[in-house]
C-alpha cells in the first residue's frame, strides 16, 4: 500500500492507493482510485507507518512542505498567475506562481498570530465551536498571538460574547494572511482554515478566495 502522508501539528493528512480502516472506518473521499483521510496528529507515531513520501512537522522523513505545496497546487484548477496560501497549526506559508512557474514565496514559522493553533485553543477555552463564528466587521490587529489574546479576554470582561471576540481575532487573522501574501487580488487558500467560514468570509472581504482543500500537500508528494 502506497502512503502519502503530511504530518501537521493537530491534523494530519493522508492519501493511499487502498483503503486502510487502520486511518479511519471511511476515507474523508475517493478520486481518481485514491483514498483520503484526516486523523489526530498524536497516533501517527503510534501507528509506525512508512510512508512513500511524507512531509510535515510530525514527520520523521520530511519532504520539503514548500515543493509539496506548489506541486500540488498546480494539479489543481488554479490561474497560471496564482498565490496559494496555506495555514497551518504552526505555520503559515505562500508561494506565488507567474505564467505557470514559479516566481516568489515566503513561509512564517515564527509567530502564532497567522496560524490556526491559537483559535483551536481560544475556541477549546471559552467552550465555542468553529461552526459559532460569524464574520464581524471589526478586526482586532492582530500583530503577536499573545497580544491578540489578551485583547480577546479584555473584550469578554468588558461584556462582549466569547465568539464575538474570537471573531474579530479570526478576521485579524485573515486580514494578517492577506499581507503576509502581499495583497494579491485572489488567493487559493489551503489547510485547515478552509473550513472555517468566519476566516474564509474575513479573507473575502480584502480578495477573491478559492478553497482547494487540506490534502494540496498531500498530492504534492505524490510523483
Amino acid at each position: 500500500m502506497a502512503i502519502y502522508l503530511d504530518a501537521g501539528t493537530t491534523y494530519s493528512k493522508i492519501i493511499t492507493d487502498s483503503e486502510n480502516k487502520m486511518f479511519a472506518d471511511n476515507p474523508i473521499k475517493y478520486n481518481n482510485e485514491m483514498f483520503y483521510y484526516i486523523v489526530q496528529s498524536g497516533i501517527i507515531k503510534s501507528l509506525k507507518l512508512t510512508p512513500d513520501r511524507a512531509c510535515g512537522h510530525m514527520a520523521q522523513a520530511q519532504e520539503n512542505e514548500i515543493v509539496a505545496l506548489a506541486k500540488g497546487a498546480k494539479k489543481l484548477d488554479i490561474d497560471k498567475n496564482a498565490t496559494v496560501l496555506d495555514l497551518g497549526s504552526r505555520d503559515a506559508k505562500w508561494i506565488n506562481f507567474k505564467d505557470g512557474k514559479f516566481r516568489d514565496m515566503d513561509w512564517n514559522t515564527s509567530c502564532a498570530s497567522s496560524t490556526g493553533a491559537t483559535v483551536e485553543m481560544l475556541l477549546k477555552f471559552y467552550d465555542t465551536k468553529v461552526s459559532d463564528l460569524k464574520y464581524e466587521d471589526e478586526k482586532f490587529n492582530v500583530t503577536c498571538g499573545i497580544f491578540g489574546m489578551e485583547k480577546i479576554m479584555d473584550s469578554i470582561s468588558e461584556g462582549i460574547a466569547p465568539k464575538v471576540a474570537i471573531s474579530r481575532f479570526v478576521h485579524g487573522i485573515a486580514y494578517n494572511a492577506w499581507n503576509f501574501a502581499k495583497r494579491p487580488n485572489r488567493i487559493y487558500l489551503s489547510g485547515g482554515f478552509c473550513e472555517n467560514k468566519c476566516f474564509t468570509d474575513s479573507l473575502s472581504k480584502y480578495c477573491e478566495v478559492n478553497l482547494l482543500g487540506r490534502f494540496v500537500l498531500c498530492e504534492g508528494l505524490i510523483i
